[in-house]
């Protein structure tokens, strides 16, 4: 918790945007006011699950967050105020709520993604509801005028219209050949979502499994993660791959080694955000060619 000198605010360590520090928790994510903090002796952060029935601000509406297991996002929107979503997170509307749908830029590119060719978009005013539709934490990542964050595959809940969307190549990748056939292969997924807030500051709600812990990256700093732990990253934070050999096999050639084990390794300075819940990695094989990535023999 911190207190600006001469301004009176309260800082929430968490999205560190300020607040007159009144209420139970941040208006801006969410995050308990009244906690302490919680870092491991690696620099994690723990971020808090949001509180339950705790209301967030959002231009002219309110967002509140209910529920612990499988939360729920409710807003009050204002007539002025929009959204937009994937239509499968849609829990209940009032009817007076438009509801429209948004076709998504290169539609077929992001359906290879595993994603949807449009989203909807609802308008107030009136009361919506969403959920991921599965156990987790929903996690409040308020932007400010032109700030940006990049968001992995499928954590996606919904933005507020004043966010806008572009989908990039993460550029992360290893092909594996088998005789004349080679296999692509992303292990930290082959597009990352980046959205950024307009000339006002605006809201983004993604959901998660798991816990989830916050880590700022010094300047040239470098981590490992588990790639499918990776929720988001400011847009600065560099990834690459880091493959593992037995050191055997290491040594016993320079065109083709098997790989026991991937890692996405992160370089900061920048923000980073990962999930307790991930997938396990299995032995990848010959990896035949890679984008950018340093190698280890143990």
């Amino acid at each position: 918790m911190t207190h600006p000198q001469g301004q009176g605010a309260y800082v929430c360590p968490y999205c560190r945007l300020p607040s007159d520090g009144t209420a139970v928790a941040c208006v801006r994510c969410g995050a308990p006011v009244d906690i302490r903090l919680r870092v491991s002796h690696s620099g994690w952060l723990e971020q808090p699950p949001i509180k339950d029935m705790a209301r967030l601000h959002f231009n002219r509406s309110t967002c509140q967050i209910s529920g612990s297991y499988v939360p729920v996002a409710e807003m009050n929107l204002h007539q002025e105020d929009w959204v937009y979503f994937s239509h499968h997170v849609l829990l209940h509307t009032d009817p007076g709520v438009a509801l429209r749908t948004m076709k998504m830029a290169s539609g077929w590119n992001r359906r290879l993604a595993g994603m949807p060719l449009y989203l909807m978009t609802a308008q107030g005013p009136g009361h919506i509801a969403f959920s991921a539709d599965h156990p987790g934490e929903t996690l409040a990542v308020p932007l400010q005028a032109n700030q940006s964050v990049d968001v992995t595959e499928h954590r996606f809940l919904l933005a507020t219209g004043n966010v806008g969307y572009q989908w990039h190549k993460t550029g992360v990748w290893f092909t594996t050949k088998s005789g004349d056939d080679t296999e692509w292969h992303y292990p930290a997924g082959r597009f990352i979502d980046r959205f950024t807030a307009a000339q006002v500051p605006g809201l983004l709600l993604l959901h998660a499994p798991g816990n989830v812990f916050v880590r700022d990256l010094r300047s040239g700093e470098r981590i490992l993660l588990q790639p499918s732990a990776l929720i988001y990253k400011d847009p600065v934070v560099r990834m690459s791959l880091h493959f593992e050999y037995p050191r055997g096999q290491y040594w016993f050639s320079s065109a083709r080694r098997q790989a026991k084990s991937i890692w996405l390794a992160m370089q900061g300075p920048g923000r980073i955000a990962v999930q307790s819940v991930f997938r396990r990695q299995e032995t990848v094989g010959t990896v035949h060619r890679s984008s950018s990535a340093t190698r280890h023999a143990w």
